[in-house]
Formats: C-alpha cells, structure tokens, sequence
C-alpha cells in the first residue's frame, strides 16, 4: 500500500497528514526560515542554500527571499532563473522552469488541486498536477499559475494575470482568467 507523500508524488489522491510529510513540512520550514533570514553575501551563497533544498538548481539560478514553498524537492530550476520577492510555489508535484525565465514579485505556482466532489474534500483528500514553465518566459508581478499549466518557451505572462490553461510558445497572456491578447 503506497504512503501518503507516494500518492502525493503521483499526483493521486491523498491526505496531507502523517509522520513522513509532516517530517518534510518540518524540514522545509526550517530551511525557508533559513533561507528568508539570511542576507547572503553573494548569488553564489543563495545557490549553495537552494541546493540544500531545491531537486535542481542550474547555474546562476537565484530566488530573492522572502521565498515560500510546501516542500522544495520537486522544484527544478534552469540556469539563469530569478524570481522576485514573495514568490509562492505549492510544489506537491514537479515545478519544473526553464533557462532564464524571470518571475515578479508575488507570482505564485500552485500545483495543489483539489476534488470536485465536497465528500471528498470533506475526506481531506487533495492531489496535485504538475506545472512546466519553459525557457525565457517573463510571467509578471502578482501573476497566478494553477496546477496543471503549460507555459512554452518565451511566452509573457502579464501582471495579475490568473493563468488557467496552458500558454502557447511565444504567446502573450493578460488577463483572469488569462487570455491571449491580439497582435
């Protein structure tokens, strides 16, 4: 029978109680105090904090605290990244951004849904889908990625913009829900 976080990492449904992701949520908490009180003295000391906790972490990949995130080990980030201040990840299934994708300040990646059904919800259950963000994406300031989204390579995500469904390779979204805008 599979544990709650293997059922979590499959992206089946799940309850986000029990000993070993109660562990996890501990271990990440201590990190983001960490990581959120810390004034690095380099980009290079902020990578070397990300690695203790991020599953990739390409080169010259910077996220400015204050940074919260559920668990960190299913965040991959490309070379190059940078996220702005107050950035939110809910990563109970992969995150996974590309090369040189910038994100504003107060974005948010939620991969963490929920059943249709309140029985269910009633139950606690929960499940997440994965979020892809490709390479040289700009998504703005306040923007919101649900779970399960695609953003392809060079898109722009603009400010507040509530991103519902997958974004086209080079396509500008705007908007709640967020909507490609004419040429």
């Amino acid at each position: 029978m599979a544990s709650e976080k293997q059922k979590m990492l499959a992206g089946e449904l799940y309850v986000a109680t029990g000993e070993e992701l109660a562990a996890d949520a501990r271990r990440v908490a201590e990190w983001m105090d960490r990581y959120n009180a810390s004034i690095a003295s380099t980009q290079r000391d902020y990578s070397t904090l990300l690695r203790e906790m991020l599953a990739e972490v390409g080169e010259g990949a910077y996220i400015r605290p204050p940074f919260h995130c559920d668990y960190g080990y299913n965040i991959s980030l490309g070379a190059g990244v940078f996220l702005n201040f107050n950035c939110v990840i809910l990563d109970v299934v992969k995150v996974t951004i590309g090369d040189r994708t910038q994100i504003g300040p107060g974005v948010q990646i939620l991969t963490a849904d929920h059943p249709r059904e309140p029985a269910q919800r009633r139950a606690g259950l929960e499940f997440g889908r994965p979020v892809t963000i490709g390479a040289d994406v700009w998504i703005g300031g306040g923007a919101i990625v649900l779970p399960g989204v695609t953003i392809g390579d060079g898109a722009i995500v603009g400010a507040g913009a509530v991103v519902t469904r997958d974004v086209a390779a080079g396509a500008t979204v705007v908007g709640n829900p967020a909507r490609e805008r004419p040429a």
